[in-house]
């Protein structure tokens, strides 16, 4: 077990935790060689303080200048590995100790190679499980793409996924995870054309389309495999066996055959429409490969061919003169003025009495001369701009909807690689559009007719895959014909079919699917699915026409289709194949089926289709979800899955979607292992972004990490991830989270050292169901342990998985070490040991171990496999196919009025901590009294007597009858209006030296509450957090009122203390 040496840098900077409930809030204060202490009661902890920073480490301690909000800093920790010899694959040895603090890396090794060889994750394996079901839960991953690395936002989907996969498997249920990853279109020929161009100085077109294939096949396999090394470190517990690839043969199988049976339901056409297009790629893009850029006004941008910077968030305005009229004009505004030679009409709104008296009349273009009709249309906003606008069907989506309602002819002025096309003249044919725009201004301005330029906040639709401006090209491709599938769509959510959660979501599909679009499903490129249609060349006796395509699983079968459509010989024809391929979202869709094995009737798709449960994010809802249903029901005749849960968005802690060019994206195995700052910094230089986007992403990456990352571990990630709601917005993560979750993992750690140090070595564990709570306590903490497992069946029987993540944290850290285990520890420590809390603390780490799997399967499988097994059979050989506690099981020990009865027992050792703080008691155990007027109320106290001194850290503790006069020089708090508690001070506080202190305390808090009074008041949370202030200063004030006369009555009374 070697030790590596500390880092030798300085704490980590955090902010407030948020996403854990009893967690610390976290200074966003960075306090070099200095631990921050808390501003409120620093008097209080001052000897403490000093004792502890003696004992620090030189460099890492020291009094701090500056005052900071309460926070608990992080220090480098100790890196503990695992070295003893385990072949991969072999079980991990447990037989010796455990390290002395947690150590991730120690923990998280050896065990996923030996639960993928032992064939934990196959259902297969599940079947033969004691506590088997005969229910199946199936589940596919959203394929990533091969080209990519995982961000946090897989990292949500796959610790949500697998929190889900591991509880149902341990409840008993037949489970598969289908892994796989998505062949990415775009990104992947996108790469390794960069690629070839660097290393080789090749063009894909210099190779030809099947020796750059062969190029791309041999980059996946060596390249595409990050991934499944990435889910394999995040614990995520999928059917290896079955792994799919979009582009494997099983899919390219599936991918031709639901485009020849779509063909065939007449679902499938060939059309010429708008597309979107990226220049830079030559290929038409989806719309989820659009981004939408705001820009508020004048704005430079660099874009891929154009040799100058080019300007966007312009309004141009340009005179078209009025036929016959020569000094009549209609001006119209453009923000486009390169698709000018494209413009065939100009159209305003019918009842703008502007231009009443120009209806039927024709305007001279400003560029050609040539006439233009003045159209009347309603779809105009005349309010907007001058009322008129530019029409240009060929380059403009609203454009072409109004163009075809007055049969207006599109005239295409832009070409596939983004230069002008031959229809704009010789004076621009051939020049890049962006650099044919200043010529057509200045063309303008000699004319006269260029009326000015001003500022014009726009969305600019720019390609994410190649940064290029995003063109709308008239182009004959295949299109998704989705109005009939896309209402039963919406009719299986509106029916309870298809159930959608959160259900705010429905609203959202509602809209989509009442006006669907149909769907371009061909790309210009050369990896991914061949289209399976051949165009009839030269068919004999047909002149000049429309083209002819056939479809066809194979080139025979085509062959047949164009035989049986011309009446010749299939021989006697020629066809070729559309050099095209299929959008990547096309076999995306397919993948909850194509996976299992369609179009075969597999023994997979009979029994695990349809799925379960899809689970994605949000932004996927439409793009994907919905054509899963949309497909998955045409195709297979059901619903691909009949639950949809759906995460938020992934953001940073200042709200703003992850982005590399922003540096706020954080790749999970950084949180997982830590990464210093260079490291991040490099990863950064490593990428594409340009020296501008550098610059910024570098700087937020300074300002966000200047220490670096900590390293926090695969299981505190996961656990901070889970503990997000998904109904609770854009999930806004901070490093600082996931070590505060790291913390939790070192309290269950330490909680699980002691459970064995009290256990002993020759203890045999009761069963479970044979145990009986011997003490109020052991009562109460089983209690607990019950509630805690019907939470946590709640939060996933309701898929909420914070409702178990917040039980879980509260149970192991206030209810077992804050409590339970201080309560137990002296009888545990000194003399005979009962024999009671040791059967309860194994029970409560075996049980609690094994509610926390889920979604810590490392640290869990880590400390589970050192428990000593228990009486009879063998145990189950992982904790990832142990049972799952059921609330059922437990309901025995859940005991809420106890619960309720303990709670009054906590607010007393609140009150007894509170008096100890006030007087400052540090070693001293002063005796302690409780009062109550209610007879009943006494008999709550009086069973928990002794764990009450314990937890109060207090001498004895006795019960004062009702009506007893209250003890001379006792210090004494009201619990309620029917509990007194007093404390012994008598010789215990020298009221002489600490009403000084008293006095400083109250005037530090005077001056707090004073600037609180005169700070004007604000409005919402900003308020309601000020007042709440207030309330608790006056709170502190009149303790220390209090405190301070009861100080002066001890000093009149007794003047020589003796010492504590």
């Amino acid at each position: 077990m070697p030790h590596l040496p500390r880092a030798s840098f300085r704490p980590w900077r955090l902010r407030p935790s948020r996403g854990l409930p009893g967690s610390h809030a976290l200074s966003t204060q960075s306090e070099p060689y200095g631990s921050p202490t808390s501003r409120r009661n620093r008097e209080a902890k001052q000897k403490r303080l000093r004792e502890k920073q003696a004992a620090l480490e030189a460099g890492l301690a020291g009094k701090s200048k500056a005052p900071a909000e309460s926070s608990k800093a992080w220090t480098p920790k100790e890196i503990v590995l695992y070295e003893l010899p385990t072949e991969p694959g072999e079980k991990k040895d447990v037989s010796r100790p455990l390290p002395a603090a947690y150590s991730p890396r120690y923990v998280e090794a050896a065990w996923y190679p030996w639960w993928v060889r032992e064939g934990f994750f196959k259902p297969e394996y599940q079947t033969r499980l004691p506590q088997s079901t005969g229910e199946t839960f199936s589940m596919c991953i959203p394929p990533p793409n091969v080209t990519g690395s995982l961000h946090v936002g897989h990292a949500l989907t796959v610790a949500i996924q697998d929190a889900l996969v591991r509880w149902h498997r341990m409840r008993g249920d037949c489970v598969l995870w289908v892994p796989g990853s998505d062949h990415a279109g775009i990104a992947t020929q996108a790469v390794v054309e960069k690629q070839l161009w660097k290393e080789r100085g090749l063009r894909r077109h210099e190779m030809g389309r099947e020796d750059f294939l062969r190029e791309v096949w041999k980059w996946k396999e060596e390249k595409g495999g990050e991934i499944c090394g990435q889910l394999r470190a995040l614990g995520a517990s999928l059917d290896w066996d079955r792994e799919c690839f979009t582009m494997d043969a099983g899919s390219s199988v599936a991918v031709t055959e639901a485009f020849v049976r779509l063909h065939k339901a007449g679902l499938l056409y060939r059309s010429r429409q708008l597309v979107n297009w990226s220049c830079a790629l030559r290929s038409a893009i989806s719309d989820v490969e659009v981004e939408s850029r705001f820009l508020p006004g004048p704005t430079e941008l660099r874009l891929p061919g154009c040799p100058t910077p080019v300007s966007f968030g312009l309004l141009v305005s340009v005179a078209f003169p009025v036929d016959g009229e020569p000094d009549a004009e209609v001006v119209v505004g453009t923000t486009r003025p390169e698709t000018l030679p494209g413009d065939v009409a100009v159209a305003v709104h019918p009842d703008d009495a502007r231009y009443t008296h120009l209806h039927g009349r024709h305007l001279r273009h400003p560029l050609t001369g040539q006439l233009l009709p003045l159209v009347t249309d309603s779809a105009v906003q005349p309010h907007v701009g001058t009322g008129a606008v530019k029409v240009t069907p060929a380059h403009s989506p609203a454009d072409a909807e109004l163009g075809a309602r007055h049969g207006l002819r599109p005239l295409s002025v832009i070409a596939e690689d983004g230069t002008m096309a031959p229809a704009c003249g010789d004076w621009l044919q051939g020049l890049h559009r962006f650099v044919a725009r200043e010529k057509i201004l200045s063309a303008l301005r000699e004319r006269g007719l260029l009326r000015g330029l001003q500022s014009h906040p726009m969305v600019l639709p720019i390609c994410s895959r190649s940064g290029d401006v995003v063109e709308y090209l008239l182009k004959s491709q295949w299109f998704v014909r989705c109005r009939e599938m896309a209402a039963r769509a919406a009719q299986a959510v509106e029916s309870g079919a298809l159930e959608l959660s959160p259900s705010f979501h429905q609203k959202t599909w509602r809209l989509w699917f009442s006006r669907p679009e149909d769907w371009c499903v061909s790309r210009q490129l050369w990896w991914g699915h061949r289209i399976p249609a051949y165009l009839l060349v030269g068919e004999p006796g047909k002149g000049h026409g429309e083209d002819r395509w056939v479809v066809g699983r194979t080139e025979a079968e085509a062959r047949e289709a164009a035989a049986a459509l011309t009446g010749l010989p299939g021989e006697e024809l020629t066809l070729e194949r559309d050099p095209d391929v299929l959008d990547t979202w096309f076999s995306s869709a397919l993948f909850p089926f194509s996976s299992l094995g369609w179009p075969q009737q597999t023994p997979d798709l009979t029994r695990f289709y349809p799925l379960s449960l899809l689970e994605t994010g949000s932004d996927l809802l439409l793009f994907w979800v919905g054509r899963m249903v949309m497909l998955g029901t045409q195709l297979t005749g059901q619903l691909p899955f009949s639950k949809v849960l759906l995460h938020s968005m992934v953001r940073d802690r200042q709200g703003r979607k992850m982005s590399k060019s922003l540096g706020n994206v954080l790749d999970p195995r950084d949180i997982i292992r830590g990464a210093e700052l260079q490291v991040l910094q490099e990863k950064l230089r490593d990428g594409n972004l340009d020296p501008a986007e550098l610059a910024i992403a570098a700087a937020a990456q300074r300002k966000d990490f200047p220490h670096g990352i900590p390293e926090c571990g695969t299981d505190a990630l996961r656990f901070a991830l889970c503990s997000h709601g998904a109904l609770a917005g854009d999930l806004h993560l901070s490093v600082s989270e996931v070590l505060s979750s790291r913390h939790f993992c070192n309290k269950v750690w330490n909680a699980l050292r002691f459970i064995f140090s009290a256990l002993g070595e020759n203890f045999t564990p009761q069963p479970a169901e044979e145990l009986c709570p011997a003490s109020p306590m052991d009562a109460w903490i089983l209690s607990r342990l019950a509630r805690t497992a019907r939470e946590c069946e709640r939060g996933f029987l309701t898929r909420e998985l914070p409702l178990a993540t917040h039980a879980l944290h509260h149970f192991w850290l206030h209810s077992l070490c804050d409590v339970y285990v201080e309560a137990v520890k002296p009888g545990l420590s000194h003399g005979p040991r009962p024999p009671g809390p040791p059967q309860v603390l194994f029970c409560c780490a075996d049980v609690g171990l094994r509610l926390l799997a889920p979604f810590m399967p490392f640290l869990a499988e880590e400390l589970w496999q050192r428990l000593p097994p228990g009486p009879g059979g063998p145990r189950a050989p992982s904790i990832s196919v142990a049972p799952y506690p059921s609330a059922q099981s437990l309901e025995r020990w859940h005991c809420p009025q106890l619960e309720r009865r303990f709670s009054r027992v906590q607010e007393a050792v609140q009150a007894l901590r509170a008096l100890r703080a006030t007087y400052q008691l540090t070693k001293a155990r002063p005796r302690v009294l409780l009062q109550s007027s209610e007879p009943g109320e006494q008999d709550v106290f009086e069973a928990f007597l002794e764990p009450l001194g314990t937890l109060g850290r207090c001498g004895a503790v006795g019960l004062l009858p009702a009506g007893a006069a209250a003890p001379s020089g006792w210090a004494q708090a009201p619990l309620s209006d029917s509990v007194q508690v007093y404390m012994e001070l008598q010789g215990l506080v020298d009221p002489q030296a600490h009403l000084p202190l008293l006095a400083a305390r109250r005037h530090k808090l005077q001056k707090q509450l004073d600037g609180l009074v005169a700070r004007t008041p604000s409005e919402g949370e900003a308020e309601t957090r000020r007042q709440q202030r207030l309330s608790s200063l006056h709170l502190e004030l009149s303790k220390l009122d209090q405190a301070a006369s009861h100080l002066r009555q001890l000093m009149a009374a007794s003047p020589s203390p003796r010492e504590p």
